[in-house]
């Protein structure tokens, strides 16, 4: 008889709610991590008692209430609204687009005359596509410049999406930028998404109370001695990657990945928000996060007189690294359905959450399919 009904590889988000599931309907698990901590990249490590997201900013939002009721019944979560600053060459633009974007732009303060705007770029992006004899965006700069016209995309999103993709925007697939938030509002709320905000007091209380009477091992890798986990659990939870548990049988998948350059400095408020775009090429970083804002508002940010700030600099992935964002273009993709071929015939593996699925998720959506999963 095996020791445990469930062996759940990877203790964040997916695999947490999981073990969160399976106690309540009477399963024992085992929950094992190869990093010093639990919680994956929601992790957040205490620095001058400022909750640092460890692996980069998690906001958590949704517009689905029975998610959003579970997660506030393991930790009440604050009112943060991330509404992000974009910096191109020392001028500022609110983010998403939306009328105060439109005004910093053009100077315009109507929706008709910030409309009349858009419209006069969009179409001599289509001019010049229709000259070319082209009719469908062949990449994401044609794209963008269909969407949005030159000024925005050429200030706002062409050395940002460089940056962060280690590609050029023409070399970049048209679909990754399909769709762009666009508002005729003055509205900087980033998500459209009804719920929004931050467990209060950080996200490891949500994964503490996930995690609340299960067992845990840190620092355990399930690659290491691979046949001695196999044999003590009924079924495994597996939420790593995809290819290597299949040992790369079809070869290795893409990742980025993300450099971060932390610093504690003494002063309360450095830059008067959670997250600040660096749009422009030359500043290697895509964005700072400055870590207090997510959880003090208002005055409250001056009762610490210190604040902890992240670079971030987006990478190519390599062996050794930590893998942050599957590179979904066609080759990927093809590669990754063969592996989920492979898992689909795995009759005692359940593979879920961004590596073990190779697919981009925001936290809610991971949540509710966990929901969902029939212990």
């Amino acid at each position: 008889m095996k020791q445990y009904d469930y062996l759940i590889v990877g203790s964040g988000l997916f695999g947490a709610t999981f073990a969160y599931k399976a106690r309540k309907a009477g399963k024992k698990c085992l929950v094992i991590d190869k990093r010093p901590h639990l919680g994956g990249n929601v992790y957040c490590e205490s620095i001058e008692g400022i909750n640092v997201h460890k692996y980069g900013a998690h906001i958590f939002h949704t517009s689905n209430l029975q998610v959003w009721n579970f997660v506030n019944s393991i930790v009440p979560f604050n009112r943060y609204t991330n509404s992000p600053v974009a910096n191109f060459k020392g001028r500022l633009f609110n983010l998403p687009f939306n009328m105060n974007t439109f005004y910093q732009m053009w100077g315009v303060t109507t929706p008709v005359e910030a409309q009349t705007k858009i419209d006069e770029q969009r179409q001599e992006a289509l001019h010049t596509m229709q000259k070319a004899g082209v009719s469908e965006p062949r990449n994401l700069e044609e794209q963008a410049l269909l969407l949005i016209g030159r000024d925005i995309y050429e200030t706002l999103i062409k050395g940002y999406t460089e940056k962060q993709w280690g590609r050029k925007c023409t070399d970049l697939p048209a679909f990754i930028i399909k769709r762009l938030p666009v508002r005729f509002v003055y509205d900087n709320n980033y998500f459209n998404d009804k719920y929004q905000g931050i467990p209060i007091g950080g996200y490891n209380r949500l994964i503490d109370g996930l995690l609340e009477g299960i067992e845990t091992r840190v620092n355990t890798d399930f690659f290491a001695d691979r046949t001695h986990w196999e044999g003590i659990a009924e079924r495994i939870v597996f939420t790593g990657k995809i290819d290597e548990f299949y040992d790369y049988r079809f070869g290795h998948l893409n990742y980025r990945t993300v450099r971060f350059e932390q610093q504690t400095l003494d002063q309360p408020n450095y830059q008067g928000n959670a997250v600040v775009n660096y749009t422009e090429a030359s500043v290697p970083y895509t964005r700072i996060i400055e870590h207090k804002h997510f959880e003090q508002f208002g005055s409250e940010v001056y009762d610490n007189p210190k604040t902890v700030i992240s670079r971030e600099y987006s990478t190519e992935w390599q062996d050794g690294m930590e893998p942050y964002y599957p590179v979904n273009d066609t080759v990927n993709n093809a590669l990754a359905e063969k592996y989920r071929q492979l898992a689909a015939a795995e009759p005692n593996v359940i593979f879920g959450g961004r590596l073990a699925e190779y697919r981009y998720y925001d936290m809610a959506p991971i949540i509710e399919k966990v929901l969902n999963i029939q212990i």
